[in-house]
């Protein structure tokens, strides 16, 4: 079931579109296409969210244009950006009053020639259905934010004149085409690691199991309650994940106990994600859990021929960041591609990210 409003609106020259009205074949071939392009932004990834109502209310918004033919005889309409992303749901009606965000993982889709007018005609719709009361199952977000995973700096005037600011996120993306090459880049530390972890008997494996996952997500939830401290989504998001096979989840084992492990969503042969990865570093610190966790993602993109491994993400620029120096070591060029935010409830805004500061602090 999907959770929202039909529309197709006329804007200038272009017109809005909602999932029942996308072409599913255009909007593939053009997330294929596009240097902008991301698994989170695909037809699957939003069916992904949206087997899952009670967690998310998902929405998609394309845009397309009238241009000129090849041969110059007629014009044709053709999809010319999409925005895809969710808005959180809890059940809880006084945190979900608190907490309601939209998130756009890897900022939205776009043709490499899109314009601004496009962007912004885009964003704005995206903008406007969502701060409307009730357009996606009575959720009107506190704020909307683009993650990006590629660089948009050639648009970032028309997500300001659709209502977004530009903060600044760094991000690390590791070229996996070479295995040799990209061992070679790591720190001389995080190789002694893995060769020692490797000597001590760990082991990486897909995970083949439920009862893995949920060995998997306690360790991850145990990490969210002391170091991390903003929500997780709950056991049942992960075991969905693996029974939809949207990805792959590499276990690290030590004998037969899982001891850390990634949640990894693969873009076709173009990229693998970081999503959630996690380890139990402080009991098995000969073993480098964490450190397994990241190189199996690495090692396993080489396999597979994937191109890149995206880490998803390593903090505000001038903000230490231990994550970052972790991160670091990886051998991966470090950008900063940033994030859109549009604040719709300002102040609910600032008691959210106030809470989120003092919840660290803890």
């Amino acid at each position: 079931m999907h959770t929202e409003l039909c529309v197709h609106i006329l804007i200038m020259n272009y017109k809005i579109q909602t999932y029942e009205q996308i072409d599913r074949d255009e909007w593939n071939r053009l997330v294929q296409a596009s240097a902008t392009g991301t698994w989170f932004q695909t037809p699957e990834a939003y069916e992904f969210f949206a087997s899952m109502p009670e967690m998310f209310a998902p929405f998609v918004f394309a845009v397309t244009g009238t241009h000129e033919s090849n041969s110059g005889a007629m014009n044709e309409e053709t999809l010319r950006g999409v925005c895809a992303g969710y808005v959180t749901v809890e059940r809880n009606p006084i945190r979900q009053f608190f907490t309601r965000r939209a998130v756009i993982l890897g900022g939205p889709t776009l043709a490499d020639d899109a314009t601004e007018e496009e962007v912004t005609t885009l964003m704005s719709a995206v903008k406007t259905f969502l701060s409307s009361k009730g357009t996606v199952s009575g959720c009107s977000p506190i704020y909307i934010e683009t993650r990006n995973f590629h660089d948009y700096s050639r648009w970032k005037e028309a997500f300001s004149k659709a209502g977004f600011e530009y903060r600044k996120h760094l991000n690390f993306h590791i070229d996996c085409t070479d295995k040799d090459g990209m061992y070679e880049r790591m720190s001389e530390t995080r190789r002694r690691q893995i060769r020692k972890a490797v000597s001590s008997g760990v082991e990486i494996t897909e995970a083949q199991s439920e009862q893995e996952i949920t060995d998997w997500y306690c360790i991850l939830a145990e990490l969210y309650r002391r170091k991390v401290k903003t929500p997780l989504f709950p056991l049942s998001f992960f075991i969905e994940f693996y029974r939809q096979k949207r990805g792959v989840i590499l276990l690290v084992k030590y004998g037969e106990k899982v001891i850390g492990g990634m949640m990894c969503p693969i873009f076709d042969g173009k990229c693998i994600y970081e999503w959630f990865v996690c380890g139990m570093d402080n009991e098995y610190k000969n073993q480098y859990p964490s450190v397994m966790a990241t190189w199996a993602a690495m090692e396993y993109a080489t396999g597979y021929n994937i191109l890149m491994f995206d880490i998803m993400g390593a903090g505000v620029p001038d903000v230490p960041y231990g994550v970052r120096d972790f991160k670091a070591e990886f051998g991966g060029k470090m950008v900063e591609y940033g994030r859109f935010l549009h604040v719709a409830k300002p102040w609910l805004y600032k008691i959210g990210t106030l809470g989120v500061k003092v919840l660290k602090r803890i």
